[in-house]
């Protein structure tokens, strides 16, 4: 098959391998005895029940769980309407709460016409990004992880993606700008609650027309494959170095989500901004990362632990140390991302400036100007709750 991915900070090799959800890093706290420490349990606990004592620490108190708990509270609705039947809707599985279609389709015109009005669409019902790619079968889990499963490495479950896939629309949703900002806190996990649970609405809604017009349409958040090679080949952004996909609009600060059907649509192309470049000079995720979870050194097909993927060249991220952290604090941790240079509003004139500079040669002019205006420190959670914002820079 041919590398559908191009650019020197995603290659996928001869001895590639499609991932096992069981592996995920997260659902190994469930079963893995390495992962699933007093810690992990305790993370996990924290989304949904009250801790027994709160953290005497800016961004850590009741009122921050409180507020993350509160973002996530939609998308834990949907995730949790059908654990009696081993499912999560969103995180193990697709969202399922669909109403049927008709038999007869819906001509949406030509490809291009199609993917214009899916996009416009998306939009609509609150989608910050969209892209379209052909449906890759790489992607694609081998297996789903059953939670309810105990006692040693679990036997996965079938996905279950219909036949007939033709391509897949990729949704973004911008996080939070000050909210991301306050990490290391609880309340910086708000920014990840609220994308999912805004996700899960233009998912399901974008499903459903599209179901209403006749289409096959699987509506998936976390589940059935993985979102940021599909992200990239949707032409949303490119690959960086802490992992994520760097967007032209709002850097990394955006979570994906995406929608397999069979509907007749052009696909994008994939885009190029410097941003392999750029980290290629860049360590402030490397420097700033707790728990040392970032490569130094170059892009590596190097397999790191049993939740990193085979056979592909790019930059890895330890998720297990990465893990270990979020544990080790009781929420998410996106210091990375707070402190990347692109985690701005690239609405503003000013930033569409840096955008192009740091594409070109004089990109280290970018990073210092960077740090002497002082981008990737921390707002302190006092401060947000304040009403003080970073969103004027």
């Amino acid at each position: 098959m041919s590398n559908l991915i191009k650019g020197p900070s995603w290659e996928v090799l001869e001895n590639f391998e499609r991932f096992n959800q069981v592996n995920d890093v997260f659902n190994r706290a469930f079963w893995d005895s390495e992962i699933a420490t007093d810690a992990a349990r305790e993370f996990f606990r924290s989304h949904r029940e009250p801790l027994k004592k709160w953290r005497n620490a800016s961004g850590f108190e009741q009122r921050d769980y409180a507020i993350r708990n509160a973002a996530w509270h939609v998308a834990d609705v949907f995730a949790e309407m059908r654990d009696a039947d081993n499912l999560r809707d969103g995180f193990l599985s697709p969202l399922s709460q669909l109403r049927p279609g008709p038999d007869e389709t819906f001509d949406l015109g030509s490809p291009e016409k199609a993917s214009r009005t899916i996009k416009q669409v998306s939009k609509l019902f609150g989608a910050d990004l969209v892209g379209i790619c052909k449906f890759d079968e790489r992607w694609v889990y081998t297996q789903r992880y059953a939670r309810s499963s105990s006692g040693g490495k679990p036997e996965g479950l079938p996905v279950g993606l219909p036949e007939n896939l033709q391509g897949v629309i990729v949704i973004g949703q911008a996080m939070d700008h000050d909210l991301v900002d306050t990490v290391p806190s609880a309340l910086s996990g708000a920014a990840v609650g609220l994308g999912y649970s805004k996700d899960a609405l233009v998912l399901l809604a974008t499903a459903q027309w599209l179901t209403n017009l006749g289409y096959l349409a699987v509506p998936s958040l976390n589940d059935t494959a993985l979102a940021i090679p599909l992200a990239i080949q949707a032409g949303l952004g490119e690959y960086g170095r802490h992992g994520m996909v760097i967007t032209r609009e709002f850097g990394p600060r955006v979570r994906f989500g995406k929608i397999f059907t069979n509907a007749p649509m052009a696909f994008d192309d994939q885009i190029e901004f410097g941003v392999t470049k750029f980290c290629e000079k860049c360590r402030k995720c490397t420097n700033a990362c707790p728990p040392k979870a970032i490569p130094d050194g170059d892009p590596s097909p190097v397999k790191l632990n049993l939740s990193s993927i085979a056979g592909v060249k790019k930059w890895s991220v330890d998720g297990e140390k990465c893990f270990s952290y979020w544990a080790k604090i009781v929420s998410d941790c996106m210091i990375c991302m707070r402190v990347c240079p692109y985690n701005k509003d690239f609405t503003k004139f000013r930033h569409k400036i840096g955008l192009r500079i740091a594409s070109t040669k004089l990109r280290n002019v970018m990073l210092m100007l960077n740090d002497f205006l002082g981008y990737g420190e921390r707002l302190k959670p006092k401060l947000w709750w304040n009403g003080e914002s970073r969103r004027k820079i």
